[in-house]
């Protein structure tokens, strides 16, 4: 397996991955499957420095995609961003993620951030100690505030110093 940044190319299995949690997983809020088209938006966010994609491919196939995004739309925020973690749900588990934060935590240190955030909707304790491996560390509970599948879900916020 290798990592790195993703391509355009790429964008059909990254929707591929992710609609498999939009469908079946409270792990995001997203409650209507993406279309590639419709995920143009999303993918043409990332301009390589604050913003980046990476993705874990072995024998052509995609694993999984790791990226950092906007975290609210102000100028004000931004040197943070939102960091997500997604395999193929054939590959959780694996060490795919850790491998991907690895690649692309390393890609924004030469980047002018100052913070990362990870928001995790519970239970979640994979993530959460994927999280923790990299020195993630909680700074806000969030009770009930996403609904999905006919019930209301708790959010963890943590936080990582990136200067």
């Amino acid at each position: 397996m290798n990592c790195r940044p993703a391509e355009i190319d790429d964008l059909p299995a990254l929707v591929g991955i992710y609609n498999h949690y939009v469908e079946r997983s409270h792990c995001t809020f997203d409650l209507t499957p993406f279309t590639t088209a419709s995920r143009q938006p999303w993918w043409k966010e990332f301009d390589g420095r604050r913003r980046q994609c990476w993705v874990a491919v072995k024998d052509n196939q995609i694993l999984g995609y790791a990226c950092s995004t906007r975290l609210k739309n102000k100028a004000a925020y931004d040197t943070s961003v939102e960091v997500s973690v997604y395999a193929h749900v054939t590959n959780t588990g694996t060490g795919i993620g850790t491998a991907l934060y690895h690649s692309l935590l390393s890609a924004l240190a030469d980047q002018d951030l100052h913070r990362a955030y990870a928001l995790i909707a519970l239970p979640n304790d994979a993530s959460l100690e994927l999280h923790h491996r990299f020195d993630f560390q909680q700074v806000a509970h969030l009770n009930g505030v996403g609904r999905k599948f006919q019930r209301y879900w708790d959010v963890v916020w943590l936080e990582k110093h990136l200067s």
